[in-house]
């Protein structure tokens, strides 16, 4: 028993002898680049997808029923004004002009019978009066026979090409249904850009436009408003708006193009950060830390991101001008960190 008590106290005072252990210091703050929120100002765009068209595009059809006798055109073929494109059988329409003449003659005969049987005394005025109507009615029989007959072809109203071919020789084909689509070379061409009628009303005639075509390289074109549609389509309630191009011969009808086109008076504020400031983006969302710069803290917060360029992404909301977000160790930060900012804050203004 003694034994032990002398162990004891030889252990304790041996452990009162060691130094006792250093403070752990905290971690520094990690050193992280900021930048000041920056932006531009630019005259609001309306931007929309269309379609290369001529801008003049005439259906083409007979005056009357019948059988097509003859196509002589096919897509894509280039017509002159007066070329002859499409013709019927005439076999109906010139039976019915026979007819219409042989009626004609009848109705004559028998009114010139009544004028001499009324210089007689045989008849009476109002027998005449029938015979004379009987006989301008012939004649308008006449008159509509022929004119059918004329027109059972088609030819081309202008120069230009042929869009469309929607009958077949053979078929049989009700009074004014189309059978070509001819497209005036002459009009020019423009890009069709279906709008909403809230863009369409921002835009004026005549307002600058910028397009790319993919069929032509991407190259920027420029053109301007010729005409916006005075009604929305029933179908999609869109406006259509025409943006004229330049001549060139590459155009086709059916081209798909981008457009940008400028609104006219109003002006918007652009906010863009740099590109590293931005992560997790998604469907047009994306996450910034914004730097408290009085106590040196990062917060996260959600943001709405636009295009990317050149001077960094553009938001389009969650953030004012002049706030300060993080722009490197964004992998590692955390809500409510410690932070030692570093580097220039003049940001990303163009």
């Amino acid at each position: 028993m003694r034994l032990r008590m002398i162990l004891g106290v030889s252990a304790l005072l041996a452990s009162c002898g060691k130094p006792a252990p250093a403070p752990v210091e905290p971690a520094a703050p990690p050193q992280v680049r900021i930048a000041m929120v920056g932006g531009d100002t630019r005259a609001s765009e309306v931007t929309g997808v269309g379609t290369v068209a001529l801008q003049r595009e005439a259906s083409l059809g007979f005056t009357s029923a019948g059988r097509i006798l003859r196509l002589n055109v096919n897509e894509g073929d280039r017509v002159r004004r007066g070329q002859l494109l499409a013709a019927l059988d005439t076999t109906t329409v010139a039976a019915d002009l026979a007819r219409a003449q042989a009626e004609r003659a009848r109705a004559a005969a028998e009114y010139k019978r009544s004028e001499t049987l009324i210089a007689q005394g045989w008849i009476t005025r109002p027998r005449l009066e029938n015979a004379k109507a009987a006989l301008d009615s012939a004649d308008a029989q006449v008159r509509a026979a022929g004119f059918q007959r004329a027109n059972a072809t088609i030819v081309a109203p202008g120069s230009g090409t042929v869009l469309a071919r929607l009958a077949e020789p053979g078929q049989v084909v009700a009074a004014g249904t189309p059978v070509l689509v001819v497209g005036e070379e002459a009009s020019g061409y423009v890009l069709r850009v279906p709008l909403s009628d809230r863009d369409a009303a921002r835009l004026t005639r005549g307002a600058p436009a910028i397009v790319t075509l993919a069929a032509l390289g991407d190259a920027p074109i420029k053109g301007q408003v010729v005409e916006i549609g005075g009604r929305a389509d029933r179908a999609t309630g869109t406006f259509a708006v025409e943006i004229g191009l330049p001549d060139d011969a590459r155009l086709r009808s059916g081209q798909i193009g981008n457009a940008r086109i400028v609104a006219g008076g109003a002006v918007e504020q652009v906010l863009r950060v740099p590109a590293t400031a931005v992560f997790a983006a998604r469907a047009g969302d994306g996450f910034v830390y914004v730097v408290d710069r009085a106590r040196n803290r990062v917060s996260l917060r959600k943001v709405a991101i636009g295009e990317a360029d050149d001077g960094g992404i553009r938001i389009t909301g969650g953030l004012r001008r002049g706030e300060l977000v993080a722009t490197s160790r964004v992998d590692r930060l955390k809500d409510g960190m410690t932070i030692a900012p570093i580097g220039a804050v003049a940001g990303t203004t163009r």
